[in-house]
């Protein structure tokens, strides 16, 4: 079993996208696509949670049983090398997770439902691959094979302004991969030399090769020039500001399952691509630019949190706090260069749960958007100056919400604390973490960072109260509560968010080995 379920959770999902078709045709069974949709992504999680449960973070992925290394195209050193730890599972279980939530709140799409359903276990096998790669080249066709699927997603069942959504994605994501690529390319050429004469593309062996890299290019230093073209390509993923207005667009425009999959894992390839990649690779680069990364940290947590305060759509609203609770992880990594070896931990393991939290609050925001959407037709706080019924326009949308929706009200009140970072929600554990590493680091960025706290408490405490509190508004009487397939899709992403706020000790054991290993390599080059 330790040989094959890395490849069985990467190609079972393309597994069954390939039984769609003939299943679509040959079986005269309603929902076919959507059970096969529903059983692949099931029998992912069982083997991600048959995988955490015989993990052992103890061990080096060279060390464990699960490290799969094959000769694919051996003339170029380049190999079929899949392999997991610290870093890695928790995404794992995200992902899985998330896929399998996904297709259930997938359940009412009714449009080319064999394109949406296989396009998705696609994306869900691209994902899957990015988080299990050790290999940069087979590293880099799973992060392009997700771009594909991404695209048509938003460009076929989105919104109004779907196709321009999509091809705005395509082409930020499509710039950042051309640098990512020239890295590749630069990192398998410069470590030759050192390499008995053959490029590697062999993660693992680049660790001790990359830093020996003493060229010049242009002028320029080889290794700085790697690091910038890297952290380019994977801040467009994050996204770093200024590289962050195609994600507003694609998460209003998007589905409520495919806002779920961009915010909850798609936004997290970039910072692990940083720390996978760039941060063991050139850990002189890391060091040099440390205090540039807490500082852009600090403007992601400002700069999201200020324009989700002017927002009046609710989706991106929540969009806009994606991008300011992702600075926190930035200003997390940032602290690897913390003269104190417990500060530089503590951040980079905040980091990396902030990773895994945030994708999980955010996950249930987005569906909980999704579930008043259904209803309501529209997700307007306060409606549009521009709206057609100029009576309406800058009134209060909705109002008293919790009078008609309670159970609805509880789990979007229970995301909205989660999100503000409220003690014994998950969210709480992971930013103190981050702020304790980046306040042993750089204090004064840190200090003003921690003002992102108080800027995500007016926009979600106001946006809660003119939704959900005061009297209901009449116009909105007929609207039931959150049912029981929607309660599906929160309550087992709300049982995580409560566990690793009061118990964050499995999330910590998973991450502390891979972070102490990482430290190390960084604290070693300064």
């Amino acid at each position: 079993m330790e040989n094959y379920i890395l490849t069985l959770l990467i190609f079972l999902p393309v597994l069954g996208a390939i039984l769609m078709l003939p299943a679509s045709k040959y079986i005269k069974v309603p929902n076919i696509v959507k059970y096969i949709a529903l059983a692949t992504t099931g029998i992912q999680i069982l083997l991600a949670a048959w995988l955490y449960m015989n993990f052992d973070p103890s061990l080096s992925v060279m060390e464990s049983p699960f490290t799969v290394q094959l000769k694919w195209i051996e003339h170029f050193n380049i190999e079929y090398f899949v392999g997991v730890d610290g870093l890695s599972i928790p995404m794992v279980l995200l992902t899985a997770l998330l896929s399998f939530i996904c297709i259930l709140a997938s359940w009412n799409i009714e449009k080319k439902t064999l394109g949406y359903f296989s396009l998705f276990l696609l994306l869900d096998a691209g994902m899957m691959g990015v988080f299990l790669a050790l290999d940069f080249f087979l590293f880099y066709i799973f992060w392009e094979v997700m771009l594909l699927p991404m695209y048509f997603l938003i460009g076929i069942w989105g919104g109004p302004q779907r196709h321009y959504a999509a091809i705005k994605f395509f082409l930020y994501t499509l710039f950042g991969s051309l640098f990512m690529l020239l890295a590749m390319i630069g990192l398998w050429y410069f470590t030759a030399p050192f390499n008995g004469g053959d490029g590697t593309f062999n993660l693992i062996r680049l660790i001790e090769l990359a830093p020996q890299i003493d060229a010049q290019l242009w002028g320029w230093n080889v290794q700085w020039l790697l690091w910038i073209a890297l952290f380019i390509g994977f801040a467009i993923k994050v996204p770093v500001f200024p590289f962050h207005t195609w994600l507003p667009l694609a998460h209003v425009e998007a589905p409520t399952a495919i806002s779920v999959i961009l915010a909850g894992v798609l936004l997290k390839m970039g910072t692990y691509g940083l720390l996978r990649i760039s941060y063991p690779l050139l850990p002189g680069e890391v060091v040099a630019f440390s205090y540039t990364l807490a500082i852009l940290g600090v403007i992601n947590i400002l700069w999201g949190a200020m324009c989700a305060i002017a927002q009046i759509d609710l989706k991106k609203m929540v969009a806009y706090s994606s991008v300011s609770h992702m600075g926190y992880v930035l200003l997390g990594m940032s602290a690897a260069v913390s003269p104190s070896l417990a500060g530089a931990e503590a951040g980079l393991n905040g980091a990396v749960m902030q990773m895994f939290n945030h994708g999980t609050i955010t996950a249930m925001l987005f569906l909980l958007v999704g579930v008043l959407y259904d209803q309501a037709h529209h997700r307007w706080i306060v409606y549009p100056e521009n709206h057609e019924n100029q009576e309406l326009a800058g009134k209060l949308a909705f109002g008293g919400l919790a009078s008609q929706m309670p159970i609805f009200s509880a789990f979007v009140a229970l995301a909205f604390f989660a999100g503000l970072g409220l003690p014994a929600l998950s969210g709480f554990i992971s930013e103190a973490l981050c702020f304790i590493g980046g306040f042993s680091a750089f204090r004064l960025v840190t200090a003003i960072g921690t003002l992102g706290i108080l800027l995500g408490a007016v926009y979600l405490l106001r946006a809660y109260q003119r939704v959900f509190l005061g009297p209901l508004n009449s116009s909105y009487a007929d609207l039931k509560d959150i049912n029981l397939r929607e309660l599906g899709t929160v309550v087992p992403i709300a049982f995580l968010v409560l566990l690793f706020g009061v118990f964050p000790k499995p999330l910590v054991d998973m991450v502390s080995s891979s972070i102490s290993s990482l430290v190390s390599i960084i604290q070693g080059a300064m």
